[in-house]
């Protein structure tokens, strides 16, 4: 994929603590092999959207992903999380109960592409969609908008074949700006957001929202006026 950012978010745990961590009767091979399978789910999900956005290029002249992060959920969210729920701490636990361990977030560059994107990929015989959820046409209180979607892809082992979910969250650079800035100013803060700042806040990711299809709407007028002088 040309031009592209690639960001690798994985954390890794010391061998040493990871027992004491996790707590599990499983040993710790155990948990390097699942791991390395989630590994490899984001791997399939992320060729197979580079493969889409490379066809996309030759047929349209266009890339509809700006560039792609990824990342693997650490040891000590994962338990936080399965606590948090009142769920058993395991491996099995893990697989059944979280769909978010593995993460791709793809970045568009106009909103159609998020869904143009979103389309293709679940159309593939391979990729079963678990749950999708849209934050564009429904955003969430704060104001945050980001297509999610949780697909199940297998993963061909050596001795058996393992399907693993993979949490994907599809968005334009803007929303990207926001939903990043957001976070920042959030977790930067000592105290809970004060409501003006939380409605600024809002007021800003629907200006961002409207400057989405603005731009849009140019991009489309342009490939117009491009066919219309490769015509005459």
């Amino acid at each position: 994929m040309n031009n592209r950012i690639m960001q690798k978010e994985i954390v890794t745990d010391s061998l040493g603590s990871l027992n004491s961590q996790i707590k599990l009767n499983q040993p710790v091979k155990e948990f390097l092999v699942l791991q390395q399978v989630y590994e490899a789910g984001i791997k399939e999900i992320r060729t197979k959207l580079e493969i889409l956005d490379d066809e996309f290029k030759i047929k349209h002249d266009h890339n509809p992903i700006h560039h792609m992060e990824y990342r693997l959920k650490s040891l000590d969210s994962i338990v936080n999380k399965l606590k948090k729920r009142n769920l058993e701490v395991s491996l099995e636990s893990m697989v059944e109960n979280l769909t978010d361990i593995a993460g791709v977030r793809v970045i568009c560059n106009y909103v159609s592409d998020v869904y143009r994107i979103a389309e293709l990929l679940v159309k593939q015989s391979d990729i079963k969609l678990i749950q999708k959820k849209d934050y564009i046409k429904h955003p969430k209180e704060n104001g945050y908008r980001s297509l999610h979607l949780v697909v199940e892809v297998p993963i061909f082992l050596a001795e058996r074949v393992q399907p693993i979910a993979v949490e994907i969250q599809i968005r334009t650079i803007a929303m990207d700006f926001w939903a990043s800035l957001e976070h920042h100013l959030r977790y930067k803060s000592d105290s809970e957001v004060p409501d003006g700042v939380r409605d600024e806040l809002i007021e800003c990711a629907k200006t961002i929202s409207h400057l989405d299809y603005k731009m849009q709407g140019i991009h489309e007028e342009l490939n117009k006026s491009k066919k219309r002088i490769k015509s005459s």
